[in-house]
């Protein structure tokens, strides 16, 4: 499975980044793909993960600068996570793994003016929905193809851990029905490949009593 869905909307995720360079916090980084791309960009960066495989295949790949990466085994759940902290909070592919409400302790740990950015996945809810699954299926598995292919010229898949996956989604009208309730003012836009983003500004206003 050479074609990596979450690394391909990497860019995407990078455009939300707000001026900076600033403080971010990546949770459930797994091996740290994108901490690294966010400290290449001069953030200073937290990276988080319940597993300690992953903790320690991201940690031995350091960090390309100019930021810095902290990389620690931590669950968000448990996690108290200091308020008006992060100018940039992401999320790949990791909080449906967690109770969806578990953005509110990041929208807190945000800074006024900050970003919380959710590369999710969601299940189908509405015909859209169900019309860009279908559009997907085709070209997703032209890419693995594709992938597979430049896989087995160049010496074969990469003999890595992999980050734990779960299968279970919650649909995609409770998402953005969640996501109206508890981050008002969000945008969740559907994208190909069964990702949705999700992305919240903290008001400038919204100073921490």
């Amino acid at each position: 499975m050479g074609f990596n869905h979450n690394d391909h909307y990497h860019p995407l995720l990078l455009d939300q980044l707000p001026p900076g360079p600033g403080v971010a916090l990546d949770v459930g980084c797994g091996g740290g793909r994108f901490a690294r791309r966010l400290a290449a960009t001069g953030m200073h960066v937290e990276a988080i993960d319940r597993s300690g495989p992953m903790i320690e295949l991201a940690s031995a790949a350091g960090s390309p600068g100019p930021g810095t990466i902290s990389y620690r085994q931590a669950d968000v759940v448990a996690e108290k996570l200091p308020e008006a902290a992060y100018d940039f909070i992401s999320c790949l592919a990791s909080l449906h793994h967690v109770p969806f409400d578990t953005v509110t302790k990041l929208r807190d740990a945000l800074v006024p003016g900050g970003v919380l950015a959710v590369l999710g996945l969601g299940r189908p809810s509405t015909f859209a929905d169900y019309a860009r699954a279908l559009v997907a299926s085709p070209v997703n598995a032209v890419a693995r193809v594709i992938v597979y292919a430049g896989d087995r010229l160049n010496g074969g898949v990469d003999p890595l851990p992999t980050a734990p996956i779960a299968e279970t989604f919650p649909p995609m009208n409770r998402i953005r029905r969640d996501a109206a309730r508890l981050l008002p003012g969000s945008k969740v836009r559907n994208l190909l490949f069964y990702r949705y983003l999700l992305v919240y500004r903290r008001p400038e206003d919204d100073h921490p009593m």
